[in-house]
């Protein structure tokens, strides 16, 4: 292919709504451009690099047996109403009307029109395992789109589901597609690290997210150089020892005047002690009903941890009313003494088990408690207690018992036991050997394509620009004819580029009418991952130079023009 017969368009200056590398990159190279806010056109380097992983992403899913099948991008209101998800999945889904005003949603997700495909094919015990799988468009309306393709409105997903007779069935296609899952990403170039997940609403049901280790990463994940235990923030665990006391036990608890100082550090301040030395309490609604949660002054509830261990489906921070008809008094003077409704829950975090000498809220605004024991002064019973924080660097490893880091990571791909939540509500069955109906066990699987390409470039990239592995790169190699009007130096890059893709390589020819400089910052900045110079004087003195993306000239190699193909099928 010849530069000048095909779309590419570099960009010298940032686009000014990047905020990460890989943002700027994607549109400085050439690969996309922006229509709205949420919204790309792939252009044609882009394209060539989505198909190349959406092919990657085929093959293995090929490989493990699963089969590959389209479903609609607008799918009907009915499907989503069975579920409940229609009413539930809120403002993040599309939702338009045809002609004859039905209702309808542009699909950000696929379990309800999956399921509702294989109860309508699967009757027997003998069409399954059965996995199926789709690379279509998906659709959310982010409230704030950003980062490029990493947080989208419109984005490519491969999304498979697998249907089981039973349990010991479920597990086997799940770590079928985990292990697919890695060879996915080892193909594209990617260190993808697979971590626990917290399992939503399917309570304790495995899962585990696949993270591109990338400081620009918006999820948080806990990490252990020890045992290599890693788990998403909202599941992550720590190891959580006896409460020491912060100071020497009292027989009673005394109460303070705290004026003007409601959040820990405020308090702490006003006090001159260290937040370790309180305890913070907050009252969430679960369900409808008020419960107060008590952590270590110094760390943060971990939501998902606590709707868990409440075995809540709904669950919120309450509002100033509820607080005070709780407590008897405004936040940042709560605590789990004496609070004004005697029947209010309360649970605190594990490390908080045994304390004294701590403070607390008096549930009386303005002031506080010292010299509080919560197994004397409090309703705290040992089934009250649970890991309920956010993990922080330098906690214990709930395993091996060394230091937890904390790292960024991109999510690039999940895999998920369903169990029976959709292949119940809608009926899923199939007939065992006994001709006795039975419910489809049900696993989901999910690739984020277009985000997978940006992962790449930010997790492969240097101060001139992409870093392509040769598998996903747009063209592998890309040809410098720096003498585009020397019929000689022409033909042996025309030669070169036959010779090169008839071994399979992809190869641009950069045949403008342009420095050396301009082109080769091009090259560098899209990425290729060889660059052959040809040139007439370079010719005049022995031969085209080769050399890789990620070398520095030192490394260029002078190779005469019928070696040239040999030495980069090498470096490829």
């Amino acid at each position: 292919m010849k530069w000048t017969k095909t779309l590419v368009q570099t960009l010298r200056e940032d686009p000014g709504d990047a905020e990460i590398d890989s943002h700027k990159l994607l549109v400085r190279a050439g690969l996309v451009r922006k229509v709205a806010g949420g919204l790309y056109a792939y252009l044609p380097l882009g394209m060539r690099t989505l198909r190349k992983i959406q092919q990657i992403v085929r093959e293995e899913m090929d490989r493990a047996g699963a089969l590959e099948v389209v479903t609609p991008v607008l799918q009907p209101s009915e499907l989503w109403r069975t579920t409940g998800r229609w009413d539930t999945m809120g403002p993040n889904m599309f939702k338009v009307k045809d002609r004859g005003e039905h209702d309808f949603a542009l699909g950000p997700t696929a379990e309800e029109v999956f399921t509702d495909l294989a109860k309508g094919v699967v009757s027997s015990y003998r069409q399954l395992p059965l996995t199926i799988y789709q690379i279509q468009w998906k659709f959310r309306d982010e409230t704030r789109p950003r980062f490029g393709l990493m947080r989208s409105k419109e984005f490519l997903m491969k999304d498979a589901y697998s249907f089981d007779v039973d349990a010991e069935g479920a597990d086997r296609s799940y770590w079928n597609m985990y292990h697919a899952y890695e060879r996915i990403f080892s193909r594209c170039g990617l260190k993808a690290v697979p971590v626990q997940a917290d399992g939503g609403d399917m309570g304790d049901s495995l899962t585990h997210e696949f993270h591109v280790l990338a400081d620009a990463g918006e999820d948080g994940i806990a990490w252990c150089e020890g045992c290599g235990y890693a788990a998403n923030l909202e599941k992550a665990e720590r190891r959580a020892d006896g409460a020491a006391a912060c100071a020497p036990q009292c027989a009673a608890f005394s109460e303070v005047a705290t004026p003007g100082a409601k959040t820990i550090e405020q308090v702490a301040a006003f006090m001159n002690l260290p937040p370790e030395a309180f305890v913070k309490s907050l009252v969430y609604v679960a369900d409808g009903r008020p419960v107060m949660v008590c952590v270590p002054g110094d760390r943060d509830v971990n939501d998902v941890k606590l709707k868990r261990f409440l075995g809540a489906k709904t669950l919120a921070l309450a509002d100033f009313d509820t607080v005070l008809a709780a407590t008897g008094a405004n936040a940042g003077s709560v605590g789990p003494v004496k609070p004004a409704d005697a029947s209010l829950r309360i649970v605190a975090d594990a490390s908080l088990k045994g304390a004294t000498g701590r403070i607390v809220g008096a549930n009386k605004d303005g002031f506080h408690l010292r010299d509080v024991d919560l197994a004397r002064d409090t309703f705290l019973k040992d089934g009250d207690f649970a890991d309920l924080i956010v993990v922080k660097e330098g906690d214990t490893c709930p395993h091996c018992g060394k230091p937890i880091v904390i790292k960024r990571g991109i999510e690039v791909g999940q895999v998920f036991k369903l169990g029976t939540k959709y292949s119940g509500a809608f009926k899923a069955n199939y007939k065992n050997d006994r001709l006795e109906e039975k419910t489809m066990i049900m696993g989901c699987y999910g690739v984020g394509v277009s985000r997978t390409l940006q992962a790449i470039i930010e997790q492969s990239h240097d101060a001139n620009g992409i870093v392509w592995p040769a598998a996903v790169a747009p063209y592998q190699v890309v040809i410098e004819l720096l003498d585009p009007a020397d019929a000689s130096v022409a033909k042996v890059a025309d030669d070169l580029e036959a010779a090169l893709e008839a071994a399979g390589v992809d190869v641009i020819v950069d045949d403008r009418a342009e420095r050396p400089g301009v082109k080769f910052k091009d090259a560098d900045l899209i990425g290729f991952p060889v660059r052959v110079v040809a040139g007439a004087k370079g010719l005049a003195n022995g031969g085209v130079e080769v050399k890789r993306r990620s070398e520095d000239k030192s490394m260029t190699r002078v190779v005469a023009p019928e070696a040239a193909v040999e030495t980069v099928m090498s470096l490829l």
